[in-house]
C-alpha cells in the first residue's frame, strides 16, 4: 500500500498483484484498513491492482471486509487486472457488499479514470 501521485492527484495504490499464496494478502489488507482509517471520510481515490493473484475463501472474506471498511473513506475506487476466476471473486464481493468499483485492464487506465472523476 502506498500513495502515488497521478496528474496532480493523490491515489492510494493497493498492490495485490502476483500473490500466489493467498495468505500473503492478509497483511496488505490489514495495512490498507489502518491507512484508510486515518483519512477523512469520502476523501480517497483508490486503485487496487490484482493481476496474477490467487484467492481463496479466506481472502474473499478479508476483501469483503476491506471493501465495507474502506467504503466510507473512498470517494472513487477501481480494480485493475481482473481475469478468469478473479472476475468471479469480484462479482461475489460486489454482491455481498453492495459496493461496485470500476474495473480496468491497465493501471494507467485506472489512474486516468480516477483523476478524471475529481
Amino acid at each position: 500500500m502506498r500513495f502515488v501521485e497521478h496528474k496532480g492527484k493523490r491515489v492510494l495504490f493497493h498492490d495485490l498483484s502476483n500473490i500466489q499464496d493467498p495468505r500473503d494478502a492478509l497483511p496488505a489488507v490489514a495495512l490498507s484498513k489502518s491507512i484508510v482509517a486515518h483519512q477523512p471520510p469520502r476523501s480517497l481515490l483508490t486503485l487496487t491492482f490484482v493481476k496474477g493473484s490467487r484467492f481463496n475463501r479466506e481472502i474473499i472474506e478479508a476483501l469483503k471486509d476491506l471493501v465495507v471498511h474502506n467504503g466510507p473513506f473512498v470517494k472513487y475506487g477501481c480494480i485493475v487486472g481482473l481475469a478468469g476466476l478473479q472476475r468471479v471473486v469480484y462479482v461475489t464481493v460486489t454482491q455481498l457488499t453492495g459496493r461496485r468499483l470500476q474495473t480496468f485492464d491497465t493501471v494507467d487506465q485506472g489512474l486516468d479514470w480516477l483523476v478524471a472523476q475529481e
